[in-house]
């Protein structure tokens, strides 16, 4: 392990007594837990949205996609710029992928390039709000009108907002989903949540995350109805939520906003410290704004190689990354759309040059400043 790590999870006594009694309690899968965990997150929200635990973002991607109806021969328009499980999940419905373009400063997909993108088959968008940066969905659902699906990919958006509204509120949006893996902004380990205001998109999910059975499982074993007695009315997916990991997020969600505003410190300091190299920074927060802060992404000058600045950091001993390989430069999605680099220039350019340096709740201002003074030196 490095000296630094790129990333470490922010987990303390009370996450840990947590799990812990939900172990001694007996009920370890979804249950009572899951279930407060759900109504605690929806409540984050606003009174008509819902929340459906699973146990992973890629999960409740393709739960919410499949909920709106997309299947064989729909296109689903997905940023360049992300992880493949935003597009991965496309092609389990049978549905294809088609990429679009980012822009410079935010790294988020460009509604200009999904306008161009947009056919008689496109059913739906994921914009990805990169970084914790938020996509201006609103602009986005205006420029598509109603007809297409919008699912947000908020795998590192808790809590961002934009023009004073929380993502995961679904004003513009079908759904939103969140990821709470290790290294996210809230941690259950593995895990993830839906967010939505439609009723029938809740309902759709929350059958399909456990084998499509028409009754939710703890309502199957807490009711005087037997427990055996239920109705498969599709084939679904096992995509339950534990109770024990949903005692750990519970803890994580009441600590969420202490944990962004330590993740706001450290961006002050790295901004601070790198305005006056030549260095390109992210796009901070704009009034209305509220940032997650889940990765700090340098982009380095010409001069400078990146993969070598990579290797030179881990000899000293500080973790970084890379976020993200595009999607079009990854042999699987080339192959499908097939396209060139030529095709999104500004993914295939800032690629080049994309560096995440350490971020995360618990790293000490110690830390933060041998990362600055060691990414000083490389810069010299």
């Amino acid at each position: 392990m490095p000296r630094i790590p790129f990333s470490s999870p922010d987990i303390g006594e009370e996450e840990i007594q947590a799990v812990v009694s939900t172990l001694r309690s007996g009920w370890v899968t979804t249950g009572p837990e899951t279930a407060r965990f759900e109504e605690e997150f929806a409540r984050r929200f606003g009174d008509e949205v819902e929340a459906i635990a699973v146990n992973s973002a890629t999960a409740g991607l393709h739960l919410a996609l499949e909920a709106c109806g997309v299947g064989p021969g729909d296109e689903v328009i997905v940023p360049a710029w992300t992880f493949t499980a935003t597009a991965e999940v496309v092609r389990y419905l049978g549905a294809t992928p088609v990429i679009a373009d980012v822009t410079a400063d935010s790294l988020n997909i460009d509604i200009d390039k999904v306008l161009s993108a947009v056919t008689a088959r496109t059913r739906a968008i994921i914009p990805v709000h990169f970084a914790g940066l938020s996509v201006d969905v609103r602009a986005l659902r205006t420029a598509l009108g109603g007809e297409i699906s919008i699912i947000e990919d908020a795998a590192h958006a808790l809590p961002s907002e934009k023009d004073g509204v929380a993502v995961g509120s679904c004003l513009y949006s079908d759904a939103t989903v969140f990821s709470f893996y290790a290294n996210k902004t809230m941690t259950t380990g593995e895990g993830g949540m839906i967010t939505t205001r439609r009723g029938n998109l809740a309902k759709r999910a929350r059958v399909m995350r456990l084998h499509g059975i028409d009754r939710d499982v703890f309502d199957r074993y807490s009711s005087t109805r037997p427990s055996w007695a239920y109705d498969v009315i599709a084939p679904g997916y096992k995509y339950n939520l534990t109770d024990s990991a949903s005692a750990m997020g519970r803890v994580q969600l009441r600590r969420i906003d202490q944990m962004q505003q330590r993740r706001e410190e450290i961006s002050n300091l790295y901004f601070d410290a790198f305005s006056s190299t030549d260095l390109t920074l992210p796009r901070r927060a704009e009034r209305g704004e509220k940032h997650s802060w889940h990765l700090f992404v340098l982009r380095l000058p010409k001069r400078i190689e990146r993969d070598t600045f990579i290797e030179r950091l881990s000899e000293r001993g500080v973790g970084s990354s890379v976020h993200f390989i595009p999607l079009h430069l990854h042999s699987y999605w080339r192959s499908l759309v097939g396209v060139d680099g030529d095709a999104f220039p500004v993914s295939s350019s800032e690629f080049k040059k994309a560096v995440s340096i350490p971020l995360f709740s618990k790293m000490t201002d110690s830390q933060v400043n041998d990362v600055i003074s060691n990414v000083t030196e490389l810069l010299a």
